[in-house]
């Protein structure tokens, strides 16, 4: 039987797999974050008719191998994992990633990865694909606090999420007390306080000028109710500066009723005694009431941060991304997923922005990145690559047909 069949045969199969992976490109066109694959071919085992002969001394010249090749066979299939174009979708819960990272999803038992960002919120509040795999990262604990070395969790982000009261401790005041003010002229500025259980309070700090021009006191009291320690003293500004040169800070203790103790850290040392109005007020306090998350946002880093009714931030989440030393040994499982194989190498986990992960694109899609022009011109390298085997079978044929009809 004539070799140049078999060899018609092979380049018939392989080029029948090649327009599969084609064809398969191109019907995932579409398909969020899709990575092409590509054929490539290889020859096969060749036949040695004669082998080569090396020069001889003063002589003939050497003669080169005669060989006749068996055909064509797969060399390799490759997933090419170059990035696609990003679709904005303005959906909170859908991420692209801008780099090499894939996001880590688990069934419960074991991890996935996939570059496949199209999120969705589940009844138990965790985030997870369209087949219900949860996406992976690390929790925050109760005071916001994210460690990115413990190992991956659930993200889970239940509505209805409380934040606790936060007791006022400190308290910073900025602007200017009036130089030019006369003995016994009083200002006051007031803010609202929060106790242990996040009730408001009115605190209010009385100025008043002394005979010293370069001197007031301060009085502090809370809805009208004195302290039961401090809540007192006097501040001494600069006369070259006017900035304050002694007391700039004090305390006040409060009794509450029902409540812990409201212990104050009074901060008047930005204030200014220059000869302008006087417009002394309470820059910042760190109390604050209870609420209940009201939404969430996301940043390039991965950092889910919850946003709550008393107007108070918090992170919730950070999202983990995953590298491989060799990406494209992957192992496709069907649902936009890989997993791990003996040539990918095993995952680097670690957050966005770090270690060639990229970042995370938020209200944004990864779209395939398969190339309609580059795939119609492989199909029609293809079917030409098919006809011309076609051609090898049929005319081997002939032949073969030929040489039976010598007998006739």
């Amino acid at each position: 039987m004539m070799r140049s069949l078999f060899a018609g045969v092979s380049g018939l199969k392989n080029h029948q797999t090649r327009m599969d992976v084609i064809g398969n490109n191109i019907a995932n066109v579409n398909t969020v974050a899709f990575k092409a694959s590509r054929v490539t071919f290889e020859d096969i085992l060749s036949q040695t008719i004669e082998g080569a002969r090396s020069p001889e001394a003063g002589g003939l010249g050497g003669v080169n191998p005669k060989q006749v090749g068996l055909g064509t066979a797969i060399s390799s299939i490759d997933t090419i994992f170059t990035a696609g174009s990003l679709q904005t979708t303005d959906n909170p819960t859908d991420f692209a990633i801008q780099g090499s990272g894939f996001f880590v999803v688990s069934d419960g038992e074991q991890n996935y990865y996939t570059r496949d960002g199209a999120m969705k919120t589940s009844a138990d509040g965790a985030l997870v694909n369209s087949n219900g795999y949860r996406l992976q990262g690390w929790m925050a604990d109760s005071s916001g606090n994210i460690d990115t070395t413990q190992a991956l969790q659930d993200i889970i982000i239940p509505v209805g999420t409380q934040m606790s009261p936060k007791a006022t401790g400190n308290v910073g005041l900025e602007g200017n007390l009036d130089a030019n003010a006369a003995t016994g002229d009083s200002y006051f500025t007031s803010v609202q306080v929060y106790d242990s259980l996040g009730n408001v309070h009115n605190l209010t700090i009385t100025f008043e000028k002394t005979a010293n021009p370069n001197e007031w006191t301060w009085e502090a009291t809370l809805d009208g109710g004195a302290p039961s320690s401090g809540g007192s003293g006097t501040l001494a500004f600069d006369p070259a500066t006017g900035e304050v040169s002694s007391g700039g800070t004090g305390s006040a203790t409060f009794t509450i009723t029902g409540a812990e103790d409201l212990n104050l850290n009074l901060d008047f040392s930005i204030l200014t005694q220059f000869g302008s109005p006087s417009t002394a007020y309470v820059a910042s306090q760190d109390g604050y009431e209870a609420g209940s998350l009201d939404m969430v946002t996301t940043d390039s880093s991965g950092v889910i941060t919850g946003i709550f009714t008393n107007g108070q931030s918090k992170p919730l989440a950070q999202i983990a991304l995953a590298t491989f030393s060799n990406p494209a040994g992957l192992l496709r499982v069907g649902g936009n997923l890989f997993q791990i194989s003996n040539n990918s190498g095993l995952p680097s986990v670690g957050p966005a922005g770090s270690g060639g992960r990229g970042s995370i694109a938020v209200g944004a899609l990864e779209m395939s990145n398969v190339d309609l022009a580059q795939e119609f011109t492989s199909m029609i390298v293809t079917q030409r690559g098919f006809q011309a085997n076609s051609k090898v079978i049929t005319t081997s044929d002939e032949m073969l047909q030929d040489l039976i009809n010598i007998k006739r």
